[in-house]
């Protein structure tokens, strides 16, 4: 302990005696130590961190599941009570439905996230109230509901006397009979539960796939039981009901791995790409105190004629790494807040648990852990290279100033060892910005500039009170397009980029129940007001748009897009048809036209077919709405205008705006983020290889200036000088870029999920990444070369 401590107070010495160097060396460090830090924390709360219930390995999520695709959906009503019935391997089993919708309480609506639940919902997280009670069996029939804590605070400031006072959703008066406990708001963000059956009744048909399920295992059940049991139960109902259950099995996944299934690829690819920065960091710290240790050679070599040994050299060497490192570690983890409220900042919405970011013990390790490692990446080469200096050559090399052969092969190959993983970040970064690029350029089928969309919700629990719901729409429409400045105004249940209803078709005639099949063809349903196509600039390429005369006493009347047509009708006219589907009637419609085809999953994902319905005659699926207004002038002109009309017609109505070039945004948030997360990475990772270049070439000229005052003693010209240095350093340089070109190739395969119309071998990228590096290490070399060529001859012969 005490050669310890005494190498300790060396080193501080030391390092102290060059404080640029060793300035230099912590603040690269730290940064690569913070951004390690900062994305781990995400890492660790989205993907690490046990969820926040009791038992949480216990849970899990039921879905189903089509074998022909392996694709998971959502479930029926009729098959999550035949689940519930039969199987025994769960201790409790809930289906949910969540959405938003207008709660009125004290006089004043307003937004509040909903969500809907069977009876054991609260039991598969095994939770208590915080205050009342989690519902009766009468108020599961009659309707009542839960409060989440966050809620409770917020708008009743805690007070338990709220318990049996009412507040009003879906134009329903109901009880609040309990609150839920403190941090619990599943799914996302939930405001208020209510019991399922009793508001809105459930889907009844086993076609209708509309819910999501959670259950809880039995103690002493493994998940592969619970999965073996419900996939003999999804076959017994495939073979009773094989018209809706055929090729429909289940499948069972533990709770937080469905969470975060979109995200896992995302957050460890971006894990990843900071860990690379982090290796090219080290390498440059073990360049720079590689050159310091060779200027230090006189030194040791002094040390080993007085009696120290090869393992006390090399572990002083390592001391003064350690503290480098302790000191950025320290650095790095204040740097880590800052870095994560940015990542939580530019992180898209479905990234989940994003407000369990935090520095707990397993980030605290992970910090530790990363100094070390980098302590032994970057401290090792030093160390080893000052225990192997050989004490004649050292005196005698100290005397002109030069270092060994070696140390020249191990400053090289760190040097490559930078070009060659900045050539991955770089094509990795190039790949996903051309990804970015190509869902940027897509044509959704529409215009979105210029479009204000205003989110509403009309309170309606009964088919009368949906109708009043499309009246309340049909008189506010009409007044939004009389504001000065605005050219058209309709409304959609659904945006391009978000629809989320869709289901089977008929053509003609509806076949008896009992021949309904999933397997038959499948289009979006939409539902929206006259002029929706006029104010997206969706064409209308033949028959007609909607009409007020399409009401629900009116023939039922739909439009489809061109790829419906083209499905259903190869080579004939589909106007005159009568088409039938389940979104909330069976009644058949008359094609009255037919219009462009809209992405209307994001630009990702080609054109669904698509069914479009007129909102008076399907007013159950039309009180939530949100309406359009293109306008010429700034969106913010009209908002206040909007807001203060829709007040006037109904001050029960809530509202939410937003544009429309907003919500395509958010569909391409996720790979926004990736993109701009790898190739901010790519750009650090560029920068310090062209200060690790530049470094290694600068000391290079400076240990040459002998040579190189020699030369030009003897008649060398400049451009041969500088011929001489750029020569040295491209040779480097290119055998970095054959390397990295090898690596990357290997590394981008991971991205091909990921990517967009670009292949993960695409030649732009891999080009743009070679080229970026090669401007870079020709200034990196060439300012050394040009610093060569000012030697004065007589001057370094002299120094000699």
């Amino acid at each position: 302990m005490k050669s310890f401590w005494q190498d300790i107070r060396y080193g501080i010495r030391v390092l102290a005696k060059s404080p640029g160097v060793t300035a230099v060396a912590i603040l690269t460090l730290a940064l690569g130590i913070g951004a390690n830090t900062a994305m781990f924390s995400v890492v660790n709360a989205v993907l690490l961190r046990p969820l926040a219930y009791r038992e949480p390995d216990r849970i899990v999520t039921i879905s189903s599941l089509w074998t022909k695709n392996a694709r998971h959906g959502q479930v029926s009503s009729p098959d999550f009570h035949d689940w519930h019935d039969q199987a025994t391997a769960f201790d409790s089993m809930a289906y949910y439905k969540d959405e938003e919708c207008t709660a009125i309480f004290n006089g004043q609506p307003e937004y509040a996230h909903c969500a809907k639940f069977t009876p054991e919902f609260f039991r598969v997280f095994l939770l208590q109230p915080a205050a009342g009670h989690f519902l009766s069996d009468e108020e599961r029939k009659s309707g009542a509901v839960i409060l989440s804590y966050s809620f409770w605070q917020q708008h009743f400031a805690g007070d338990r006397n709220v318990i049996g006072q009412s507040i009003r959703l879906f134009d329903r008066s109901l009880p609040i009979a309990g609150v839920a406990p403190p941090g619990f708001r599943f799914p996302v963000n939930t405001d208020i539960w209510y019991p399922a059956n009793t508001i809105q009744p459930e889907t009844a048909s086993r076609s209708g796939h509309n819910y999501l399920v959670v259950a809880r295992l039995k103690p002493g059940v493994s998940l592969g039981e619970g999965r073996a049991q419900m996939t003999a139960i999804a076959a017994r109902l495939a073979r009773q009901y094989p018209s809706s259950n055929e090729g429909k099995s289940a499948a069972v996944d533990l709770l937080r791995d469905d969470l975060v299934s979109n995200v896992r690829l995302t957050l460890y690819l971006l894990l990843g790409a900071v860990a690379l920065v982090l290796l090219i960091a080290c390498a440059n710290i073990a360049n720079l105190l590689l050159a310091k240790a060779t200027g230090r050679a006189r030194e040791i070599a002094i040390r080993t004629a007085m009696g120290a040994s090869r393992g006390r050299i090399a572990r002083q060497m390592l001391t003064e790494s350690g503290l480098l490192a302790v000191a950025a570690g320290c650095l790095g983890l204040l740097t880590a807040f800052w870095c994560s409220a940015i990542l939580v900042k530019l992180a898209p919405a479905d990234i989940p648990r994003l407000n369990e970011i935090g520095i707990d013990w397993r980030v605290l390790a992970f910090t530790f852990g990363v100094a070390a490692i980098s302590t032994t990446l970057f401290g090792i080469a030093p160390a080893l290279h000052a225990a192997g200096i050989d004490l004649n050559e050292a005196l005698q090399s100290g005397a002109r100033g030069g270092s060994s052969r070696g140390t020249r092969r191990l400053h090289g190959a760190l040097i490559v060892s930078e070009v060659a993983l900045s050539v991955v970040l770089m094509a990795g970064a190039g790949l996903l910005i051309r990804s970015l690029d190509a869902l940027l350029k897509v044509q959704m089928g529409f215009r979105p500039e210029k479009i204000v969309v205003m989110e509403t919700d009309v309170p309606a629990s009964d088919e009368a009170g949906a109708r009043r719901a499309t009246q309340l729409y049909k008189s506010f429409l009409a007044d939004a397009a009389a504001i000065p400045g605005v050219s058209a105004a309709a409304a959609a249940r659904d945006l391009p980029g978000q629809s989320t209803s869709n289901g089977i078709y008929w053509i003609d005639h509806l076949p008896p129940q009992e021949q309904w099949t999933m397997s038959g063809p499948q289009a979006v349903m939409s539902v929206v007001t006259p002029g929706y196509f006029r104010t997206m600039s969706i064409p209308v390429a033949s028959g007609r748009d909607f009409a007020d005369r399409d009401t629900f006493d009116a023939p039922f009347t739909a439009l489809i897009n061109e790829a419906l047509a083209k499905q259903a009708f190869p080579n004939q006219d589909p106007i005159g048809h009568v088409i039938f589907c389940g979104l909330d009637t069976l009644k058949p419609m008359t094609i009255v036209g037919v219009v462009g085809n809209v992405r209307q999953w994001g630009p990702a994902i080609k054109p669904w077919p698509e069914i479009y319905m007129p909102y008076e005659q399907h007013p159950q699926t039309a009180t939530s709405l949100n309406l359009l207004v293109r306008t010429a002038v700034e969106s913010g002109s009209v908002e206040e205008t909007l807001r203060r009309k829709l007040h006037n017609i109904s001050p029960d109505v809530p509202s939410k705006f937003t544009t429309m070039q907003a919500e395509l945004s958010e569909s391409v948030a996720a790979p926004r983020f990736r993109a701009l997360l790898v190739a901010a990475f790519a750009a650090l990772a560029l920068m310090l290889a062209m200060a690790g270049i530049y470094g290694v070439m600068a000391y290079s000229v400076a240990e040459r200036t002998r040579e190189i005052g020699i030369r030009m003693a003897l008649g060398a010209q400049t451009s041969g000088v500088v011929r001489l240095v750029l020569g040295q350093g491209m040779k480097l340089v290119g055998v970095g870029l054959a390397l990295g070109l090898a690596g990357a190739l290997a590394a981008t395969r991971v991205l091909a999920s990921l990517l967009f119309e670009v292949k993960p071998a695409d030649p732009v990228a891999f080009i743009g990444a070679i080229a970026a590096l090669l401007c870079v290490a020709l200034v990196a070399n060439y300012i050394p070369a040009q610093r060569a060529t000012r030697v004065d001859p007589m001057v370094a012969l002299r120094h000699e």
